[in-house]
């Protein structure tokens, strides 16, 4: 199956198109020509068909509508009844969301779609932007992850436990603050208010193709998915009720994963180096073996150099080609493993007609391990006369033909996260009167994740000739006289590290008090006012690695010793047909001298071992302790945020008639005030003068803790207005001002002093040049006013046509800038510069397209179908090989650096985004075929956010199908990314290729009972 972006690695352009691939453009026909075929249709003559019929015994027929049909219905009247531009997915029971996560049902919204990670939907994104411009809420509460970021891991959340998702694209004051593209919400079945005593069982069984393919030591073939929930009601003859739901669900799946890489931008292993035939002493034409980066004579770490030419105004490379290479490119084989266990408990008490009280919880547990096997190519070195001379690059310097000799490695890591969620509150509703409501509502959540992680490296001693070019999406290899699948040719330089990293702890605990006033007049319907308080907290430790602390261990003595490591640890190839969906043919040829193949070595798989033995075996052999190390609160590499926020909000919600149209909607203002405190740590140091009156800075045994923070005011207006033209059409707009702050993670906190020690300094001013750190904790949000109108048609409960148009403006961008910081050092006050991560005051646009269809025919087939375009020119520049500028104190600002790539636009921006569906629902057979799609993006990494990485253009299809025995029995099929659409990866600029990820399909098979 080749992928849905039909994008050839060998083009020199990049086509920023929307495409889809050949079945779904023949999907995409069918259905058109169906509409335009029916487009002119009555609401008379499409009246809902019966699915359900219950005789009531008083000849009334009730009509029940159930399934896919319903959905779609229930999705069509949230939106129309919703004052906001809102779109939301609700089911009649738990369990009835039609996805297997939070993030596929998102996915089916019109406007939305996500980031996969190990094949399935996570991160959102709304309207093309980014999650870092959205938030998300859990029963109106903002809800931690344990990403550093603001976005939600949604593959955390069981659908089959929700009662009701939604994204509200425009606000009003009374929603929380904290999303510029919108806000996500997720709502748990209240059980009073449901009714009905219910009781749910599922088990779904999960087979995935590609994992029937892997030997896998950490899972079977087959997994596993299985939901219980209980809903109950209690009536007293005091008059007081109790309600109690409980939800549970233990998942054992894989996530297979087959894996192509390069080397990451987020460090400083993939580099610019230069191509120029003329220059034998840096790049590709060096004259002697070396890092394409280095010198022959002069420095190491070199490359293109984009610093500015005082001279000349422009970057010191101007002019000369580059290629972009990392240290190396590899393929990754996994085996993966993924537990999750989750409780959703809910409890509802009326004492009176006067009291409503709502205690609910969730806690979700997930536990997630890869043993991963690497055969790595190392690739910076270059060889004189050949590597330079068979270079074949793009127009955007990325790689299409390489060919030297390098060092081979047989590397492996053994990987586990885990990951905690535990969340909650109690809301109380008081109705003072008919006109007085007072609600109180105190919540907490917090994320706990932890990473360990085994790496072992074994490598070749001689470096054998390689040459590499690259396929429609992958590198094919070829060696000369060097068998891959030889343990015996990986024994020098045996590695193992252990590391303990990402230990990561979220945390939220709000209040807020709100009430909400009915009037009696003939257009204002009631006026709500709030307040809020919330205290948000992160906390990374730190360690010797940074984010984390590494055990290291290498094997020094000898071939022999090295041997017997690999040949006891050993294991068979785990996988056949790896990457068979991707690549050309054979990733490895082995020829010899004289050309022939040579079939030992040629094929797709290589030597490997298992990887806790290996690092037990290695650390065996140094006389150490097989075991993790710990961090520690103190260490320059904890984060400490704690971000302060209380907000304001009043508001009037109006219903009337004017010019013959009744118009609803409502206007208000919220104020938002927030205070950032951030704690970091740094070596200790004392100013030390000597006899000459020369001053030195110098290091000593303690850990000094260092605080900084900011704090920013905001006020964020709203106005929504709905015009019901007619009885099926309304008009719509809406504006408010947004507001999206910067991750929790970019708050940090860590400095230390650049130093001058060769003119001999005599005061702090002269030894004292700049600063060295990261971490910015008075970063400003992000601000943004936006406006949105749209044309909406409901000619019946199945069918809609609605078109809607939003432009938002940003006051404002995150951009790597050198300013100005003040420090007192020993009672002198001192402005140093350091290059950060700042909010600029620049502006920027984004306007869009949004549009929804859906339809209904009579013989049970149906259609959805949503599409989103947007455009924008908000810049993004690459910390490294983009443009840099530095701010004086005057506030001028000058250029440090001329990048040779374009900017990003906003972090998670598409073009395009598009959903659609088609479903088929007769009697109690109900099936359903979707197709999803997204434009490339920019998503920053987690571990380096300032580096540009895009990924590309994808179509996924997924599929599913239920069948109702009886009233109580359903059995269900579905499956996600059915034809096996991978994901792909351009470092620092597209069409220079990073990184495939082939998923293959994931298959559910299922029975629920329900009573």
């Amino acid at each position: 199956m080749s992928l849905s972006s039909g994008k050839h690695r060998d083009s020199s352009t990049h086509q920023d198109t929307f495409t889809l691939t050949p079945v779904a453009k023949w999907v995409k026909v069918a259905v058109f020509a169906g509409v335009a075929s029916s487009f002119a249709f009555s609401a008379s003559a499409q009246e809902p068909q019966t699915e359900t019929t219950n005789n009531q015994g008083n000849g009334v027929e009730v009509v029940e509508v159930t399934g896919t049909r319903k959905t779609i219905q229930d999705q069509i009247a949230i939106k129309r009844e919703a004052t906001t531009v809102v779109d939301g997915l609700s089911a009649t029971d738990i369990g009835d969301l039609p996805a297997l996560s939070i993030g596929e049902a998102l996915e089916s919204i019109t406007g939305a779609a996500s980031h996969r990670e190990n094949g399935g939907a996570t991160e959102i994104t709304i309207r093309g932007l980014g999650p870092f411009l959205s938030a998300t809420h859990i029963n109106g509460r903002e809800a931690t992850n344990g990403s550093g970021d603001r976005s939600v891991n949604f593959s955390q959340f069981p659908s089959e436990l929700m009662k009701k998702v939604a994204i509200y694209k425009t606000q009003d004051a009374s929603m929380i603050e904290g999303g510029v593209a919108g806000v996500i919400t997720l709502e748990t079945l209240k059980p009073l208010e449901f009714g009905e005593q219910r009781f749910q069982a599922e088990v779904k069984a999960n087979y995935n193709p590609d994992q029937a393919n892997v030997d896998n030591s950490l899972h079977g073939d087959v997994g596993y998915r299985g939901t219980l929930s209980y809903v109950d009601q209690f009536e007293f003859d005091n008059g007081q009720s109790l309600g109690l739901t409980v939800g549970w669900q233990r998942q054992d799946i894989t996530q297979p994963e087959a894996e192509y890489r390069s080397s990451s931008p987020s460090g400083s292993s993939l580099w610019a180096c230069l191509n120029d035939p003329t220059n034998s002493n840096e790049g590709f034409f060096r004259s002697a073996a070396g890092d394409c980066e280095d010198q022959v004579s002069g420095s190491n770490n070199q490359g293109y150099q984009t610093a500015i030419d005082p001279t000349t105004g422009r970057a010191e490379s101007t002019g000369t080609p580059y290629a972009w290479t990392g240290s190396s490119r590899s393929f990754r084989q996994n085996e993966t493993s993924d537990e999750r266990d989750a409780l959703f408990f809910g409890l509802q008490y009326r004492p009176s007609e006067a009291w409503d009280i709502n205690l609910d919880a969730q806690i979700s547990d997930r536990t997630q391990a890869e043993a991963r096997h690497d055969l790595v190519f190392l690739q910076k070195r270059v060889t004189p006369g050949v590597t330079g001379e068979s270079l074949i690059t793009n127009s955007v310097g990325g790689i299409l033909q390489w060919a030297g000799e390098e060092r081979i490695e047989s590397a492996g890591e053994q990987f586990s996260r885990e990951e905690n969620y535990r969340g909650g509150g109690l809301n109380i509703e008081h109705y003072f009167n008919d006109s007085l409501t007072v609600t109180a509502d105190i919540s907490y959540s917090q994320t706990k994740r932890e990473e360990l992680q085994i790496s072992n490296r074994g490598r070749t001693s001689n470096r054998p000739f390689i040459s590499w070019e690259l396929g429609e999406y992958i590198p094919n290899f070829t060696v000369t006289d060097f068998d891959v699948t030889d343990i015996a040719n990986f024994t020098d330089s045996l590695r193992t590290r252990l590391d303990r990293e990402n230990t990561r702890e979220n945390e939220i605990f709000a209040g807020r008090l709100d009430f909400d006033y009915v009037l009696n007049h003939e257009a204002f319907t009631s006026i709500q006012a709030g307040l809020r308080y919330s205290e948000l907290t992160f906390l990374q430790l730190g360690g010797t690695q940074g984010n984390g602390s590494r055990n290291e261990f290498v094997l020094n003595e000898g071939v022999a010793s090295a041997l017997d490591v690999l040949q006891s640890c050993q294991i068979d190839f785990p996988e056949s047909d790896f990457l068979s969906n991707v690549s050309d043919g054979n990733l490895i040829t082995n020829v010899g001298a004289d050309g022939n193949v040579i079939s030992s070595g040629t094929g797709s798989s290589w030597a490997t071992y298992d990887n806790v033995c290996f690092s037990q075996a290695v650390v065996a052999s140094q006389g150490g302790e097989f075991g993790y190390p710990e961090l520690e609160y103190e260490n320059a590499g904890t984060i400490d945020v704690t971000e302060k926020t209380i907000s304001a909000y009043a508001m009037a919600n109006f219903d009337t008639e004017m010019f013959n149209k009744f118009i609803r909607g409502n206007f208000g203002i919220r104020v938002v005030n927030t205070e950032v405190t951030s704690i970091g740590f740094r070596q200790g140091f004392d100013i030390v003068t000597n006899e000459l009156g020369i001053i030195s800075l110098e290091t000593n045994d303690t850990i000094e803790q260092i605080e900084a923070g900011g704090d920013y005011t905001e006020v964020l207006p709203s106005f929504n207005l709905v015009v019901d033209y007619s009885e099926d059409i309304l008009l719509r707009a809406g504006i408010y001002r947004g507001m999206s702050r910067a991750d929790p993670s970019d708050l940090s906190y860590s400095r230390t002093f650049q130093v001058d020690d060769d003119d001999a300094p005599e005061s702090i001013e002269d030894l004292l040049v700049g600063i060295n750190g990261s971490g910015n904790p008075d970063t400003q949000p992000l601000m943004s006013w936006n406006y949105d109108l749209a044309f909406e048609w409901y000619p019946n409960e199945d069918s809609i046509i609605a078109l809607g148009f939003y432009y938002k403006q940003f006051n404002g961008g995150f951009q790597q800038q050198t300013v100005l910081e003040n420090f007192t050092i020993e009672g002198v006050d001192i402005a140093l510069p350091i290059t950060n991560s700042v909010t600029t005051d620049e502006e920027s646009d984004l306007a869009g397209i949004e549009a929804s269809f859906a339809y209904r025919w009579d013989n049970g087939l149906g259609v959805k179908i949503g599409y989103n375009y947007a455009d924008t020119d908000f810049e993004f520049e690459d910390s490294l090989y983009g443009d840099t500028f530095v701010t004086d104190l005057n506030g001028n600002t000058i250029q440090l650096t001329e990048g040779i790539i374009p900017p990003g636009a906003v972090p998670g921006f598409s073009e395009h985004v598009f959903s659609g569906q088609v479903y088929y629902q007769i009697g109690d057979f109900d099936t359903a075929i979707i197709y999803k799609y997204r434009s490339e993006y920019f998503q920053p990494y987690t571990s380096n956010g300032t580096r540009l990485r895009y990924v590309d253009e994808v179509g996924v299809w997924e599929a599913r199908a239920s069948y109702k025995i009886n009233k109580n029995i359903r059995v269900k099929v579905e499956a996600i990314n059915l034809f096996s659409a991978p994901r792909s990866d351009d470092f620092f600029v597209q069409d220079n290729l990073g990184q495939v990820s082939d998923y293959g399909p994931r298959l559910f098979a299922g029975i629920s009972f329900k009573y």
